[in-house]
């Protein structure tokens, strides 16, 4: 059965009603990042308080599934060493002068509660954001444990109230959730879909990549992380491969694409042929590197004839620039999803 993309459907809106839950779930991003935030102000501030004259962790371990966030952020600026250990153990050296942090916005997940738990009979200090009455902080009750409390399930909401902790006690960089909650709000409002075609980024996105095979590329070290994600999106959405990677993994797969063919026949056998389309995700980073892979990438694509499509944003933040750019794909991914129909 072949599969077609049709545009009006992102105008439509009966069509756009059948996913009106996702939608709505998208345009709720920042009011969940600010709700976390606020409900976990307090012990946030207690576990600040209780914790004041407490030296500074030898070594952070972010530990969970849901670590890899957190080494994009903390990575480049944590003061001690970092290690991300998303399986369901710590490593071997982890100990009591150790501080063990951990995302759980479910709180469901088992391998989780195994890491915490061991966490906690190591002596280390653990700070958990997950619901307060979850298998993870069932696992995680112990003397040198905080619990930061959230409710909505949210990965990045649930990240934003860690990230507010680790700041506050100078390991981790300024996340300021309501930096992060107005970009999220800028983007539901860009990204609506009251906005036709004309003047609605991720359509317009959407139609592009209606064609075409993804290669996703950020520059910076969180626009990777977000590159990786809206791949992610745009797989589950399409059902198609599409791929988030560093410009070393990328070229080979632009620069080994066929020159397109003016005079090729659209309905000839092979024209349904995908080639790749390269999404860059612009989040300002000016580092010479960052310069000098987006320019190889923009060569190697110019080359082959292959068309670039740029998100961009202008948050006050890392982590907004992030979750700015993130939601731009995942709207983006939700309007291919919507206009893929079957014949």
């Amino acid at each position: 059965m072949a599969t077609w993309f049709d545009d009006s459907r992102l105008d439509d809106e009966r069509a756009l009603a059948t996913i009106d839950v996702r939608l709505r779930a998208l345009a709720e991003s920042g009011a969940r990042v600010r709700r976390e935030a606020h409900d976990a102000e307090a012990a946030t501030a207690e576990a600040i308080a209780r914790d004041r004259t407490a030296t500074r962790p030898r070594a952070v371990i972010a530990a969970g599934p849901d670590s890899r966030l957190l080494r994009a952020v903390l990575e480049p600026w944590c003061p001690v060493p970092f290690v991300a250990w998303p399986g369901p153990a710590l490593p071997g050296w982890a100990g009591s002068l150790d501080l063990v942090v951990m995302l759980a916005p479910e709180g469901s997940d088992t391998g989780s509660a195994s890491a915490v738990a061991e966490a906690v009979r190591r002596g280390a200090q653990v700070v958990v954001a997950c619901p307060p009455t979850s298998l993870v902080a069932e696992h995680a009750a112990g003397r040198y444990t905080t619990i930061l409390p959230t409710v909505t399930g949210d990965q990045l909401a649930t990240a934003v109230v860690m990230l507010d902790y680790l700041e506050q006690v100078g390991l981790g960089p300024r996340a300021d959730a309501d930096s992060v909650a107005t970009a999220l709000d800028g983007v539901a409002v860009s990204c609506s879909p009251h906005h036709d075609l004309a003047v609605n980024p991720a359509k317009m996105l959407a139609i592009a990549l209606a064609d075409a095979t993804p290669v996703v590329w950020g520059g910076s070290v969180l626009a990777a992380r977000a590159a990786r994600r809206v791949a992610e999106s745009l797989r589950r959405a399409s059902g198609r491969s599409a791929l988030g990677a560093d410009a070393e993994h990328l070229l080979p797969l632009i620069e080994a694409a066929k020159q397109r063919d003016v005079f090729a026949d659209p309905f000839a056998d092979d024209a349904g042929e995908l080639r790749p389309l390269l999404v860059v995700l612009d989040d300002g980073a000016d580092d010479p590197v960052v310069r000098e892979h987006r320019g190889r990438l923009q060569a190697a694509a110019d080359g082959r004839g292959i068309r670039v499509e740029t998100l961009t944003t202008d948050a006050g933040t890392e982590v907004a620039r992030y979750a700015s750019l993130v939601l731009q794909g995942t709207y983006a991914a939700e309007y291919l999803r919507l206009g893929l129909v079957d014949d």
